[in-house]
C-alpha cells in the first residue's frame, strides 16, 4: 500500500496479478477506445495460440518454426491467420508483439526457443473475464 500511495501522486497506479504487477492510469474515453481496439488484437492473438496448442500458459516453451509447420498443416489455424503477409512474418509478428508486452522471453538463442512467462496470465484473465448474457449472444456479429 506505500508503494500504490507513492505511484498514485504521480499519477500510476500499481495493480498486482497472479505473480506480477504492472502500472496502469486513468484514461480519458478515447485512450480506452483504443485499449479495447488492443484488447481485441490480443484475444485473436490468445485464441491462434490456445489453438496452436491448449497447454500455452506460463511454462511453456516453443519455437516459432514449429507454428509455422503446424500452420502449414493445420486449416484452422491457416483460418486464423488471415492477412497479406506470409504465415512466418505473421507468426514472427505475433512472436515480436509477445515478447514486446512481457509475456514470453527467449530462453535459447541458438534454437530460438522461447518460454511463456507468468505474465501471460494477465492475457488469459482478459479473456477470462469477458461475460456475454446469453440473451444478447445470438446479437453480436461474428
Amino acid at each position: 500500500s506505500e508503494l500504490y500511495d507513492f505511484f498514485a501522486a504521480i499519477n500510476f497506479v500499481l495493480e498486482s496479478g497472479n505473480e506480477y504487477y504492472y502500472f496502469s492510469r486513468r484514461e480519458n474515453k478515447v485512450d480506452l477506445e483504443r485499449k479495447l481496439e488492443i484488447a481485441v488484437r490480443w484475444i485473436d492473438v490468445l485464441d491462434f495460440i490456445k489453438t496452436y496448442d491448449a497447454a500455452f500458459s506460463s511454462g511453456f516453451r516453443f519455437q516459432p518454426a514449429d507454428m509455422v509447420v503446424k500452420v502449414g498443416t493445420d486449416l484452422e489455424l491457416k483460418e486464423k491467420l488471415t492477412g497479406r503477409e506470409k504465415h512466418e512474418e505473421m507468426i514472427d509478428k505475433i512472436v515480436n508483439d509477445l515478447k514486446r508486452d512481457g509475456f514470453i522471453e527467449l530462453e535459447n538463442e541458438i534454437t530460438s526457443t522461447y518460454k511463456v512467462v507468468a505474465a501471460f496470465g494477465y492475457l488469459e484473465e482478459l479473456v477470462a473475464c469477458i461475460n456475454i448474457p446469453e440473451e444478447i449472444q445470438n446479437e453480436i456479429p461474428e
